[in-house]
């Protein structure tokens, strides 16, 4: 009888001491929050399919910047810049570097 009384008490100890360690020292708020950064970039060249594109892009906190570039089925390069942040939005600045080759029209019928 003693043995299931102490058994008991013991597991009502456990219960009750519980996060006893985490208030000790007056509750203190851990925060974990950090500032996201990131960084990345890649490239990607098929002469097979003729994919030829790459990206670039950086996050600072709330701040985003990068670029991308991507050659047209025309023969040109679209380039563009963004960036983006609460205060501003985002914004995008577009390029269109080299002359455009269209290749001529093929009808079924001549």
């Amino acid at each position: 009888m003693y043995a299931k009384v102490i058994l008991v008490l013991s597991v009502v100890a456990v219960v009750c001491c519980q996060g006893w360690e985490e208030s000790w020292d007056g509750d203190h708020h851990k925060d974990y929050y950090a500032p996201p950064h990131y960084s990345y970039e890649y490239k990607v060249h098929d002469s097979h399919t003729g994919d030829v594109k790459s990206q670039h892009e950086t996050r600072e906190g709330d701040v985003v910047k990068g670029y991308y570039t991507l050659k047209e089925a025309d023969g040109t390069t679209r380039e563009v810049h963004y960036t983006a942040d609460h205060h501003n939005g985002f914004n995008a600045e577009v390029k269109r570097i080299g002359h455009a080759h269209h290749a001529p029209a093929h009808h079924g019928w001549n």
